[in-house]
């Protein structure tokens, strides 16, 4: 039997445990930096496996490593650990006990995938080459945890020369994988806009000065921050998320606050979006009589895959999946992802795996309905399993 079959045999066999454990994960959501319950899970399954913790750079999250009995790479594998402020509404009868918090991502699938991995190569470890880091990262919704790590020196320490990962897809069919190489997701820049006006009585200031009309206008006209601005077929996106202003109806704010994304591809598009979200304020101050500020509050870039490693990694997951259940999508996703943060500085490969539901009720990610078909955490594991063998593999 070869490696391969040997890890995906594996993954077959204790593919049941790994349902167990997303669902775990899945009941007990946590958000981004709080992720202590969620990290102890981590660390008895690592520990089940016979995985000893290395020093971990961030308060909450794990890393261990694997070494193999031969030589070869280090491969660093990075799964993300956070949920939402989202409320859970699809009926799953393991569906998240905390109130206003969920796993609307799917990165209880990506932890629970990462441990599957684990748990393969550590039942193989004298007959593999390399070395094999697990990265469990906090903090990725607020796109903060990955430059963390990196900050207290994850990298350093260990200093990879591969690095993989991969995100469940609800909108994707179950048993793929799709790699893009180069430009693979958008960068991302978090919006605070905060608007300023004179305020007063309802029936007495009905636009000039009036915060709500301001940045209500303000996030009707954020989409043409980013109009005519594209990479490969997928435009930018500028959206608001959150609006908040007011106390009383009668009342006309002082203050509103509009939050928001900005996502681009290129450095330049960035650089123009940025120049037209300038000018949107200044023509909203004119319009209104308030004042209005825009400032950055997160970032990451854009996330690019290595195109020989990308090679690699389709190889190796052609081979464990099948031809027709690994390959290069046409179009980049405007979504974001602070895997950007590692493969700025490692080459590497990032994949996303089909968790479509086979009625198509997996609904949105980040949206209270959605859900995966837990079949995407057999895919994921053998795929990301094989891909870091044949990573660790590679002679320069």
């Amino acid at each position: 039997m070869s490696m391969t079959d040997a890890l995906a045999s594996h993954v077959d066999a204790t593919y049941d445990e790994l349902v167990d454990v997303r669902r775990e994960l899945h009941r007990t959501p946590e958000l981004s930096f709080q992720e202590t319950m969620t990290s102890a899970v981590i660390l008895d399954r690592l520990a089940a496996i016979g995985l000893d913790p290395a020093p971990c750079p961030t308060q909450t999250g794990a890393v261990c490593a694997l070494e193999g009995g031969r030589r070869g790479r280090t491969v660093l594998l990075r799964a993300d650990i956070d949920g939402l402020p989202v409320h859970e509404d699809n009926g799953l009868p393991f569906a998240s006990r905390v109130e206003g918090t969920m796993h609307a991502c799917g990165h209880d699938a990506h932890t629970a995938i990462a441990l599957g991995v684990a748990s393969a190569l550590a039942s193989h470890a004298e007959e593999l080459p390399g070395r094999y880091v697990f990265v469990f990262q906090p903090a990725e919704e607020t796109v903060s945890g990955a430059q963390a790590m990196v900050d207290g020196g994850l990298l350093d320490r260990y200093r990879p020369e591969a690095a993989i990962g991969c995100h469940v897809a609800s909108a994707l069919p179950v048993g793929l994988v799709v790699a893009r190489s180069g430009l693979h997701m958008a960068g991302v820049r978090g919006l605070r806009v905060s608007v300023e006006g004179s305020g007063g009585h309802g029936a007495l200031q009905p636009r000039q000065g009036n915060v709500v009309l301001a940045v209500a206008r303000f996030a009707d006209l954020l989409d043409r921050v980013v109009t005519e601005l594209e990479s490969d077929g997928t435009p930018c996106v500028c959206s608001p998320g959150v609006l908040s202003a007011g106390s009383a109806p009668n009342v006309v704010p002082t203050e509103a606050i509009l939050l928001g994304t900005l996502r681009f591809f290129e450095p330049e598009q960035l650089t123009e979006a940025e120049r037209r979200l300038r000018r949107l304020a200044e023509d909203v101050m004119a319009e209104f009589g308030v004042t209005v500020r825009v400032e950055q509050t997160y970032r990451t870039d854009a996330v690019r895959n290595d195109a020989a490693l990308t090679e690699i990694f389709l190889g190796a997951a052609k081979e464990v999946l099948g031809d027709s259940r690994a390959f290069a999508p046409g179009s980049p996703t405007a979504a974001s992802d602070d895997m950007s943060v590692f493969l700025d500085r490692v080459p590497g490969c990032y994949a996303f795996v089909g968790a479509a539901l086979p009625d198509g009720s997996s609904g949105n990610h980040h949206s209270p309905a959605f859900a995966i078909d837990e079949e995407a955490l057999r895919t994921g594991s053998k795929a990301l399993a094989a891909a870091a063998v044949a990573l660790a593999s590679q002679r320069d």
